[in-house]
């Protein structure tokens, strides 16, 4: 994103401590608002450091209504490919994609989540609801998970509701909050005594708490509140201080184009560049996986490499080949 669009980070620190310096069997969630479809792969890829972006083994785990992200057999393919994990709207926080989430976190992986459940539906100006399914991925770990919220603003106006392709020229602007840490309250005596879903209850509201308390701050960024030197915002209460700048950096566009057999080639103009096409594409392209396509005639294997092609031909490039 960064080269087509600004992005102002602060507090990115926060996050790259998380990633690359937490304790090994402590299991990490990512929490933010959800404003755009492409929030999950735009605005995380610009806040990875480039040995995570890389390293598909240590990419996020993501949850998509299974309506949208796996309805064809080339989409699951893609999707899966990419760590992407299907969930039915409307049944509930006990189901398959959810149990797969916590069995993640129990091998001290990363899981990025929306807890309000869906995209809003006023161009991210507030922020609904978290749901339970949050709280019952940090009670239900093995290990407690450490939780980093993030709140971000702009990407209305890059991916508006009915885009079907991002717009350039746009600023984002994301505010990385204080790592929440759920040990004293699952661990408290008087936690016994509470029902699981007062407890997923109690976790979903702290974190819906945070995630409004950043929301101010990303608010007054935007709107041209001045920042003191210590990058903290003015006018803030201490808890609310948001500290480090990540200046917007430059990238050449990424030129890639495909061949008449459908394999990526470096030739054509294209609207991605780095941080956009490793984020959202590097586990496809990384994870030796293998996703079953089923047909009429039985079932056949489809090769993420593939199901990618196969996706950006049926998507992308008609698009590109009439601009």
């Amino acid at each position: 994103m960064n080269g087509l669009n600004r992005v102002q980070v602060y507090g990115l620190e926060k996050l790259h401590d998380a990633l690359l310096r937490r304790p090994k069997d402590r299991p990490l969630i990512t929490v933010s608002n959800h404003v755009a479809s492409m929030d999950d792969s735009l605005v995380i890829a610009a806040l990875l450091p480039p040995n995570v972006l890389l390293d598909a083994k240590n990419l996020r785990w993501t949850l998509c209504a299974s309506d949208r992200c796996f309805s064809n057999p080339v989409t699951s393919a893609f999707f899966r490919s990419v760590k992407v994990l299907p969930v039915a709207r409307g049944d509930g926080i006990y189901q398959k994609g959810m149990d797969i989430a916590i069995s993640k976190l129990n091998q001290g992986g990363w899981v990025h989540i929306f807890p309000e459940g869906s995209r809003s539906r006023d161009g991210g100006k507030t922020l609904g609801s978290p749901k339970r399914g949050v709280g019952r991925l940090v009670f239900d770990a093995d290990n407690i998970p450490m939780v980093i919220p993030f709140v971000h603003s702009g990407m209305q106006d890059i991916m508006p509701i009915g885009a079907s392709f991002p717009r350039i020229g746009k600023t984002v602007t994301v505010v990385i909050g204080d790592p929440i840490y759920f040990d004293d309250l699952l661990n408290n005596e008087g936690a016994k005594h509470l029902s699981r879903g007062k407890l997923y209850d109690a976790v979903s509201s702290t974190i819906g708490h945070r995630l409004r308390q950043l929301k101010v701050q990303v608010d007054k960024l935007t709107q041209g509140t001045q920042l003191l030197n210590d990058g903290s915002l003015m006018e803030e209460t201490p808890e609310l201080v948001v500290a480090g700048t990540q200046e917007p950096r430059s990238f050449d566009r990424f030129r890639v184009g495909f061949s008449k057999d459908g394999w990526i080639a470096s030739r054509m103009r294209s609207f991605m560049e780095p941080t956009e096409l490793m984020g959202f594409a590097a586990g496809g392209l990384f994870m030796n996986r293998r996703a079953v396509e089923t047909s009429e005639s039985g079932s056949r294997r489809v090769g993420p490499l593939k199901a990618w092609n196969q996706f950006l031909e049926a998507n992308v490039l008609p698009r590109w080949n009439c601009a």
